[in-house]
């Protein structure tokens, strides 16, 4: 059976992703900005220029073309020097004009920014797999898609054409699946689902999974689609992912039929037959398992 799919594709689609870009920052000889821990996933672009971030008792240099992703509530610094004292951001940024905040005197840095917002199984399910900082150079070839994206916001941002704030948030979240994909192939995880993407023999078997998460998968199917035993799936799956590849798919259909249940009003017998029971028993059965309470009552609490 040869199924093809995206599991990065399907966990960014089930948590809900938005994007939405801040005042850009230009800045020139002494000069650092101390920003306090974003409510949202906080990203940057050197645009021109380079500088210097500070974050997690970290130092990173930032040179013209690279990205960074904060996927924590953590507080960071963007800086000239390491040894200049810092302004705060708040009311740096509050006095921006026309879109753009300045520190310091001059102009040789630009950096533009934003943020992404995720929904709330994000956390577990994605950004608990990333570093608190993930800083991904933009001078190598593999990141030219990065660039590009980050060309047609400069553009967008610079002649405002029409709808130009609604193609920026689409050109964000190009930017942002460049940023994960680079990420990921640089510095794999070394555990998760994240982790058993790049693996060859685990890959194979996820985006099966992922592909058709309601066909009645065996061992046998999976190692059949890996092309290896049913032992070695088995084994190097649960040492990858750190669970069996049945206690994954029974985890994921439960994330489809919660997603189902926050957001729509099927019923449960109709969800249950989307995710792969043939019961609204059965399906009821699982989530209470795995979720500590029943698809009823999750969805009222959702509701509530």
């Amino acid at each position: 059976m040869r199924v093809q799919e995206d599991p990065l594709d399907d966990v960014l689609a089930l948590v809900g992703v938005t994007s939405s870009l801040s005042a850009g920052l230009v800045a020139g000889g002494a000069w650092s900005v101390a920003f306090q821990p974003p409510p949202a996933v906080k990203f940057n672009a050197v645009r021109r220029g380079s500088c210097y971030l500070r974050a997690e008792g970290k130092v990173y240099e930032l040179h013209q073309g690279d990205c960074f992703l904060l996927t924590r509530p953590v507080a960071f610094t963007l800086a000239g020097g390491l040894d200049v004292p810092s302004e705060p951001a708040g009311p740096l940024f509050a006095r921006a004009e026309d879109g753009i905040a300045r520190a310091g005197r001059g102009d040789e840095v630009f950096l533009i920014g934003g943020r992404f917002g995720f929904g709330e199984r994000a956390q577990e399910l994605l950004l608990d797999a990333l570093p608190p900082v993930v800083h991904v150079p933009g001078a190598s070839t593999a990141a030219a898609a990065v660039r590009w994206a980050l060309d047609q916001i400069d553009a967008e941002l610079r002649d405002h054409p029409p709808a130009s704030t609604l193609l920026t948030e689409h050109l964000a979240l190009v930017m942002l699946i460049h940023l994960l994909r680079l990420h990921l192939s640089a510095v794999p995880p070394a555990a998760g689902w994240l982790a058993g993407l790049a693996d060859p023999v685990v890959g194979p078997a996820l985006r099966a999974l992922h592909g058709k998460p309601a066909y009645a998968w065996t061992v046998a199917d999976l190692a059949a689609v890996a092309a290896v035993s049913r032992s070695t799936l088995a084994a190097r799956f649960k040492q990858v992912v750190g669970q069996g590849p049945l206690d994954y798919l029974t985890h994921w259909r439960i994330e489809l039929a919660s997603a189902r249940l926050r957001h729509g009003d099927h019923t449960l017998a109709a969800i249950a037959h989307e995710v792969g029971y043939g019961s609204e028993s059965a399906l009821s059965t699982a989530f209470k398992r795995v979720t500590g309470t029943s698809p009823r009552a999750y969805r009222s609490s959702r509701a509530a």
